[in-house]
């Protein structure tokens, strides 16, 4: 996490002109001087606070430094967020006086209920709603699948971010109950386990290994998962982070595919579970080679694919006549950790950022949008999902 100086220093200077503004407004509505005093020592504080915030060392410090700085930046943007609408709002309703009309009250008032409602909302999304969790069924009917298949159920979690919950396991110890009450047959998971470090995943290794499913647990790994969001001292100790983290999880009891495959057998039919290391679009690095997970992706087997970024999918996969692979599960996008009424500002970034979606040839692909957070502590919508994928025999 870097902060650019200009960016900063604009968004300062911004958030002072809202202060200024809201300060003024406060000095001439009330005879009383405490609410623009209010206003204007707030503002110095939280200034003041942004800047001794942007200071600390972010790649570098150590894990509690750097949820402190996440939740710093979120508290400061939460208010500043409520602010700017409310001074959007009180601009607006003096617009009339510039025809000698009466102010549009009911616009000011306006932009102050959704000020304090966008602050409610990312508190709400902070405090409750990125604890629930959303179990969502979907059934993919896929061609000549194994007889033996139909009906085989799959769970899928993806984007824990375990170190943004501290080293409290209790969220965990929620999610993976509810894994394992679907009874899926096998699990998994598809990616961003930790935010930077393997250092994060020890409170909870206890909770994810209690994660069991006939067929077993399998993962593959993200974009967070490679170091390159923290700083060290050399080459071989990031290499050698990367190894503790595989280690940890394959002590969980989970298999990982890190370009490579395996063969699902259920009463003499088979499917490929194939899965590589994390394939990005810029700026995200690429690690994975799906040329080496499974020699002919375009064999009659079926195959299902664990791919972490949805733009695999999108850029190698979609519409590929030399492509059979039935169906891929990513996660990544997170949805932004904002959806409301099935749209989300992710679509703005990424074409496929939730849900079950399909291509001229049949392949399917489903982004899972997480159940961990990173950036902000927040979910305003996108709650966390468990994904159970029932697949079906397209007949």
């Amino acid at each position: 996490m870097r902060f650019p100086l200009l960016p900063i220093l604009i968004l300062l200077a911004f958030n002072a002109l809202v202060d200024v503004y809201i300060y003024c407004v406060a000095a001439t509505s009330s005879r009383k001087r405490w609410p623009a005093k209010v206003q204007l020592w707030s503002a110095v504080f939280f200034a003041l606070a942004l800047i001794a915030t942007i200071c600390m060392p972010k790649r570098g410090g150590s894990e509690n430094e750097f949820l402190w700085v996440l939740w710093m930046l979120f508290g400061y943007l939460s208010i500043y967020a409520g602010k700017i609408i409310y001074v959007l709002g009180d601009i607006i309703s003096r617009l009339p006086r510039l025809w000698k009309a009466r102010r549009w009250k009911w616009v000011a008032r306006t932009g102050l209920v959704l000020g304090i409602g966008l602050f409610s909302a990312m508190w709400w999304g902070a405090l409750f709603n990125r604890f629930r969790v959303n179990v969502i069924d979907k059934s993919v009917y896929l061609s000549d699948l194994p007889a033996a298949f139909d009906g085989f159920r799959i769970a899928q979690i993806s984007d824990l971010h375990v170190g943004t919950f501290g080293t409290d396991p209790e969220f965990l110890d929620k999610l993976v109950a509810e894994v394992n009450a679907q009874k899926p047959d096998l699990i998994v998971f598809t990616g961003d386990i930790v935010n930077r470090r393997s250092c994060e995943l020890p409170p909870f290794t206890q909770a994810l290994s209690r994660l069991k499913a006939p067929y077993g647990v399998y993962s593959v790994m993200g974009n967070h998962d490679y170091g390159d969001y923290a700083s060290w001292e050399s080459d071989g100790a990031k290499e050698e982070d990367v190894r503790n983290l595989q280690a940890m999880q394959a002590k969980m009891g989970w298999k990982m595919l890190n370009n490579a495959h395996d063969i699902i057998r259920v009463k003499g039919d088979s499917i490929a579970l194939i899965g590589v290391e994390n394939v990005g679009d810029p700026p995200f690095k690429t690690y994975g080679d799906l040329s080496r997970a499974y020699a002919d992706i375009n064999d009659p087997t079926v195959k299902i694919l664990l791919s972490h970024n949805p733009a695999h999918w999108e850029t190698d996969l979609r519409d590929n006549k030399n492509s059979n692979i039935a169906l891929t599960l990513s996660g990544h996008t997170h949805a932004m950790q904002m959806e409301a009424f099935g749209y989300s500002p992710a679509a703005l970034r990424y074409k496929y950022w939730g849900g079950l979606y399909s291509d001229n040839k049949g392949q399917y692909l489903y982004v899972n949008i997480g159940a961990g957070t990173v950036g902000f502590p927040s979910r305003i919508g996108a709650t966390p999902e468990i994904t159970i994928i029932t697949l079906k025999d397209r007949k």
